[in-house]
């Protein structure tokens, strides 16, 4: 369909401030500006029974940061199903506080808890840091789950973007570890191919928020080289086997250079026997899902996202 309304009038919001592209900013702008772009147009923060900060603790490295969300009208004791996220931002941007209220939402409609994990980001700490720190992430609350009141039966990893990468990483490295595994993936445009191979990096390289400018800066700061994003622990969709993954959503956005990866994430997941969901949003743009003060479909896919963890929460109870 064409450009939604609403994808277009956000267009036209950043493109008519006639500033420096975003690809050209430093980090620390870059940040600053992703952080503006949620605080502005994410709805308001519901309720939650409980949101706190944890440490992850690790004895052969630095402690990792959470902050943890328990549903509305549930205790501390009762032992829930989790959701671990990993936030986007092409593993440069983005932070707890930005997915604070997305957390909520997700917590409150899904009836969980929520682990949102701050991965360390580069520049800073290159790849494949943040891959480590998602799997150190899901091995903890696996192993600590008691300690935290959560199900360990019950555990889905999910994110959006680079977090959907290290949701879907994180899922392939469990099945090869053995034992514990995940119940579900919740996968937001996650970026899947680092090579941008499909035809939907050329039909919206350009205009559509998500730039293939901006894909090669965050590329160059996540990287050490070319030759590490044929890794598939930064393209999952190159990983050899697929089998054995415990069910997934993909959600998508019509309008999204990573569209034709998602889905063939998807149909390379279906075909291996993994039980997938795809769903398309419309008409919509890369980064719309924690945007719902702006976007009603990013609303709707909120709610689809939390029926689907329901329904994967409620197999095992």
């Amino acid at each position: 369909m064409p450009l939604h309304p609403q994808s277009q009038a956000m267009l036209d919001r950043i493109h008519r401030r006639g500033t420096t592209p975003f690809h050209e900013l430093s980090i620390e702008e870059m940040r600053h500006e992703s952080q503006k772009m949620h605080f502005g147009f994410r709805p308001e923060a519901p309720a939650v029974a409980e949101a706190r900060e944890l440490a992850l603790a690790r004895p052969d490295g630095p402690t990792l940061n959470a902050r943890y969300y328990r549903a509305a009208g549930t205790g501390n004791v009762e032992p829930l199903p989790l959701l671990i996220w990993f936030h986007g931002g092409g593993w440069t941007i983005g932070d707890l506080a930005s997915y604070d209220v997305l957390c909520r939402e997700l917590a409150n409609k899904a009836r969980c808890a929520v682990a949102s994990v701050a991965y360390r980001l580069a520049p800073e700490h290159k790849f494949p840091t943040a891959v480590e720190d998602a799997n150190f992430a899901l091995q903890w609350f696996l192993e600590n789950a008691g300690d935290v009141a959560v199900d360990a039966r019950r555990v889905a990893v999910g994110g959006d973007s680079a977090g959907g990468n290290l949701a879907a990483v994180a899922c392939l490295l469990a099945r090869d570890r053995g034992g514990a595994q995940p119940c579900f993936q919740l996968l937001v445009y996650p970026a899947t191919d680092q090579r941008g191979l499909r035809s939907s990096h050329t039909l919206f390289s350009e205009g559509y928020l998500l730039t293939q400018a901006s894909i090669r800066r965050f590329q160059n700061c996540y990287f050490h080289s070319e030759a590490e994003r044929a890794d598939w622990r930064a393209s999952p969709l190159l990983a050899p086997d697929l089998t054995g993954l415990p069910p997934a959503l993909v959600l998508t956005a019509e309008y999204d250079p990573l569209v034709d990866d998602c889905l063939a994430y998807a149909e390379r997941m279906r075909a291996a026997g993994v039980d997938v969901t795809y769903s398309c949003y419309a008409g919509m743009i890369h980064a719309f899902f924690p945007l719902g003060k702006m976007f009603d479909d990013a609303n709707r896919a909120v709610d689809e996202a939390a029926a689907a963890l329901l329904q994967a929460f409620s197999r095992l109870v």
